[in-house]
């Protein structure tokens, strides 16, 4: 009978022992001690959501989700702001080629340059031949064939002056020898402008970003046929509704997974399209950007904020659409605890409320968890 007590109180004693575990497991209570979890209805062995929301994952199935965990710390982390922005020129880098003139665009001796080509400052990129109105045209025939025939007038008077030299002044041959050369410099400058053909040099080193450009083409003189950039020199525009917001910037990222680090340069003290532009200037390697492409600007500030610095990836949505992080409340339980989260760069973000440090938090392997059923 006694034997019998016995293990009727050792049953009841594990009992009792294994619902504390559950309800005060490790990582289990929230920012204010707050108990997150209570006792889980038993299921089976595999993946499963449980009524209360939470999920069951077995060890294996954890190992194969490439789940991960840790219990990060509070800390002091700087506040940031997300702009939308646009990438543009240096224009101490790049530049545009226009045409200057109107007229019809031949290829340089090299062949026009393509899209992606890399360009070195003065090289010929295209030649411009002019184009003249009939009647201007018809002006320059006649002025210059005047010309030509008072050169030839000169030409021949200086060598009957310079026949007589002995007998006639010096100042006369030096008078007729000196229109000799101002006609012939005339008649040579009308005759190179009735087909004058101008090269078109690159503005600076760098690479071709955009061609208009096609043999026998008729231009305008504000066409622009060429734009080059130097890639790892670009500037980003971005703006703000908030004019103090230029006095508290230090630097910023691009909001992009591959990153990309940004110095500020200044903001403008005049409104565009209602706002106060902001320019930042790529500093760290970052994919290649294209002119005009819109990007996402992470702008660190020098304010801070406390709270728990997690990976982006950690931060999920539940059914609600509200932002959520997944906590290990045991070796096969995770809860959904929602967060309120500010993005620090492209990949993390600071939990500023919802989260205890004791927290053990998913961070990697999240996505996958909230998408059991």
């Amino acid at each position: 009978m006694r034997k019998t007590t016995n293990i009727v109180m050792i049953a009841a004693a594990l009992t009792m022992a294994a619902v504390t575990a559950a309800v005060a497991a490790p990582g289990a209570h929230g920012p204010n001690g707050e108990h997150l979890d209570g006792p889980a209805a038993a299921t089976g062995g595999g993946l499963a959501r449980l009524p209360d929301g939470s999920v069951q994952i077995p060890k294996l199935a954890q190992r194969r989700m490439g789940i991960r965990t840790v219990m990060p710390q509070a800390a002091e982390h700087p506040v940031t702001v997300e702009l939308n922005a646009v990438v543009t020129i240096d224009p101490n880098a790049g530049g545009r080629l226009q045409a200057g003139h109107p007229g019809w665009i031949e290829p340089p001796p090299g062949g026009f340059p393509a899209l992606g080509q890399s360009v070195s400052k003065g090289q010929v990129l295209a030649m411009l031949r002019h184009k003249n109105e009939p009647f201007d045209i018809g002006n320059q025939q006649a002025q210059l064939a005047s010309l030509s025939a008072n050169l030839k007038l000169a030409q021949q008077r200086l060598q009957r002056l310079e026949s007589l030299q002995d007998s006639i002044p010096r100042k006369e041959i030096e008078a007729a020898r000196a229109e000799v050369q101002s006609l012939s410099g005339q008649r040579q400058a009308v005759g190179n402008s009735l087909h004058q053909t101008v090269p078109l040099r690159a503005p600076a080193t760098g690479v071709i970003a955009t061609a208009n450009v096609l043999a026998g083409q008729v231009v305008a003189a504000t066409d622009v046929l060429y734009e080059v950039v130097d890639p790892t020199r670009m500037l980003i525009d971005a703006n703000t509704a908030d004019a103090t917001l230029a006095t508290r910037i230090q630097d910023g990222t691009l909001g992009r997974a591959d990153g990309g680090k940004l110095g500020f340069v200044g903001a403008g003290r005049s409104l565009k399209n209602g706002a106060v532009p902001l320019v930042f200037r790529l500093t760290g390697n970052a994919s290649p950007l294209a002119v005009g492409q819109p990007v996402t600007v992470v702008a660190r500030l020098s304010d801070t904020v406390k709270g728990i610095a997690l990976p982006s990836e950690a931060l999920v949505r539940n059914g609600n659409n509200e932002p959520v992080v997944w906590i290990k409340s045991g070796t096969q339980r995770f809860i959904a605890q929602p967060v309120e989260a500010r993005v620090l760069d492209a990949r993390t973000v600071v939990a500023v409320k919802g989260l205890s440090p004791e927290n053990r938090v998913v961070v990697s392997g999240a996505a996958l968890v909230n998408q059991i059923r």
